[in-house]
């Protein structure tokens, strides 16, 4: 007599008769390792591919944090141009130093560094310009030589 016992998270589990009588022409039932080996046993398999992947994706997060910064510096760039025309436009003496300082009173240390500002009067405007290079995350990973320029302009006060 034959019996099978079927489990729900493997499926067939064992074949107990082919054991106990292997006549001619049935087969012995060759054991749960020569199983796995036969069927190509995949444990571990996605520990393998997840330490596979892993310096794939630690690269897109910093690609990914990298254009952040780029975002930032953006904002960072307009923000300090937009202070710099203000203040220049209402100093009453020496507007190229107070526009200057403006632009780089609440600039980051890793922004501030190497910032040019241009300051002067245009038409009936005070015009400022902040030139700002972007940090690199990981220095000799990505060198982007990209500059940011943020240009604002306020009216001139008398």
């Amino acid at each position: 007599m034959t019996t099978t016992t079927r489990t729900a998270r493997t499926g067939i589990r064992g074949l107990r008769g082919l054991r106990e009588r292997p006549g001619p022409g049935r087969l012995r039932h060759p054991g749960p390792r020569l199983l796995r080996r036969l069927r190509g046993d995949d444990r571990g398999q996605t520990a393998v591919e997840f330490l596979g992947m892993t310096p794939f994706i630690i690269l897109i997060m910093l690609v990914l944090w990298e254009c952040a910064l780029i975002g930032y510096t953006f904002s960072l760039a307009g923000n300090a141009a937009d202070v710099g025309a203000r203040k220049g436009s209402g100093a009453e003496y020496g507007a190229g130093a107070a526009c200057r300082a403006g632009a780089l009173m609440d600039l980051p240390d890793a922004w501030s560094g190497a910032a040019r500002v241009d300051c002067g009067r245009g038409s009936g405007l005070y015009e400022a310009k902040v030139t700002l290079k972007v940090p690199v995350l990981v220095p000799g990973l990505f060198d982007l030589d990209i500059d940011i320029d943020g240009e604002a302009g306020s009216a001139l006060e008398d």
